[in-house]
């Protein structure tokens, strides 16, 4: 039966999951939205974070969030390399379907992500101990669960991080930059093919928090990538490609969304609605919430 304390404690968790949905999509805003680079392996790198996590919570005891920032450099190093056979193999090559076989090409490294995790930890869930995992945090009748608190802690900080790299560093100008005018980078002597690989570098280093927090959130399996990749892509765009605070707003649009419907409507109808509002927002502002028009 709906009641108002319903609908409040409805919206107060989907704010909270509204942020770690905007955790695990501000990578994808740096490589889709900056950079036009169809990433649809982004959610499979997000699980194999996630797995590289659990492997060290596991048999090391090392914290999830700290296991996180531990992989965040291999991630690095990981897009690094992933961006340099991207290009070399399709967007050096250009053509008119360079964006369907790039697309193909994360495809196919998706699909290889998931067997090696399968083939290494089996098919079974996996999740992570920690002293916040399992635990809620009571107000009155309302109960928030920690994983949740932290998600929306990283997720702000991670907002923060970005915006102020993006917008205060020379690194940073330079990756919006290479989006809008590659021959303006070269001719101020700038390789704007080293700071699109620089700038997917930091889009897959993203994840190793990201990684930490989908674990802790909710227990893993090696096809959890196919659920996400909707949703992080709706994320993106209806923020606004390469927007950071408009992910963290589109999340927090989402997840409100997604867990009122659920609520009141049970779960086959929060992926309809949800995606039901981003073709309305799309339909009345293409350029997504924060996106600049042309």
């Amino acid at each position: 039966m709906f009641s108002f304390d319903l609908l409040l404690d409805a919206v107060t968790i989907g704010v909270l999951l509204g942020c770690f949905y905007a955790a695990v999509s501000l990578g994808l805003s740096v490589a889709f939205g900056l950079l036009d680079v169809p990433h649809v392996a982004h959610p499979a790198f997000l699980v194999l974070a996630s797995y590289a996590v659990y492997f060290l919570n596991e048999h090391y005891g090392v914290d999830p969030l700290l296991a996180g920032l531990l992989i965040t450099p291999l991630f690095f190093l990981l897009g690094l390399v992933a961006y340099r056979l991207y290009y070399e193999t399709f967007e050096k090559r250009g053509g008119s379907d360079a964006g369907v076989r790039g697309i193909a090409f994360f495809f196919g490294i998706a699909f290889i992500i998931e067997v090696l995790i399968v083939l290494q930890f089996g098919v079974d869930q996996r999740s992570v101990t920690a002293n916040y995992v399992g635990k809620a945090w009571r107000i009155g009748d309302m109960r928030i669960p920690f994983r949740l608190v932290v998600a929306f802690a990283v997720a702000a900080a991670l907002t923060i991080l970005l915006t102020l790299y993006l917008s205060k560093t020379f690194m940073g100008r330079a990756i919006r930059a290479v989006a809008q005018d590659q021959e303006a980078l070269r001719l101020m002597g700038v390789n704007p093919i080293r700071i699109k690989q620089w700038a997917f570098g930091i889009a897959t280093a993203v994840l190793g928090i990201a990684g930490a927090l989908l674990i802790i959130v909710a227990p893993v399996e090696p096809t959890l990538d196919r659920i996400y990749i909707g949703r992080t892509f709706c994320v993106v765009v209806m923020a606004g490609l390469g927007s950071m605070t408009g992910t963290l707003v589109a999340g927090i649009i989402l997840g409100v969304a997604e867990t009122i419907v659920l609520t009141l409507f049970g779960a086959s109808w929060a992926p309809a609605i949800s995606f039901g509002m981003l073709l309305g927002v799309l339909a009345v502002r293409p350029q997504g919430l924060f996106g600049r028009r042309s």
